[in-house]
C-alpha cells in the first residue's frame, strides 16, 4: 500500500472516531441532563413527588437488571452486539440533541 493512502486512511479513522466519540459524549451527557433537569423526564411522569420517582426508578433498574441477567450466556454473537448498539444509539441521540440544540437553542 502506498504510505501516503495509508496515512490518509488513518486520518480519516482518526477523524471518524473522535466524531462518534464527541457524539457518544453528548448523547450521554444530553440524556442525563433529560432525566435530572428539573423540567425533565422524571418530573414531567412523575411530578414532583421524589418517593414516587424514586420508587419507579428503582423498579424499572430492577427490571432491566433482571432482563439483562436473564437473556441466556449460551450466544455470545448477541453478547457482543450489544455495546455496538449502545454506541451507535447514544451517538444518535447525541446528534438529535445537537440538533435540537442548533434549531431550537436550547435540548
Amino acid at each position: 500500500m502506498n504510505p501516503i493512502k495509508y496515512e490518509f486512511s488513518n486520518a480519516g479513522q482518526t477523524a471518524l472516531g473522535v466524531t462518534l466519540l464527541g457524539l457518544v459524549l453528548v448523547g450521554i451527557g444530553g440524556t442525563i441532563y433529560k432525566v435530572i433537569s428539573p423540567e425533565g423526564w422524571v418530573t414531567q411522569a412523575f411530578g414532583r413527588s421524589l418517593s414516587a420517582g424514586v420508587a419507579a426508578l428503582g423498579s424499572l433498574l430492577m427490571i432491566v437488571g433482571l432482563a439483562w441477567f436473564s437473556r441466556g450466556w449460551s450466544s455470545p454473537r448477541s453478547a457482543n452486539r450489544f455495546p455496538e448498539l449502545l454506541v451507535f444509539t447514544f451517538a444518535g441521540a447525541g446528534l438529535l440533541y445537537l440538533a435540537q440544540l442548533w434549531t431550537k437553542g436550547t435540548f
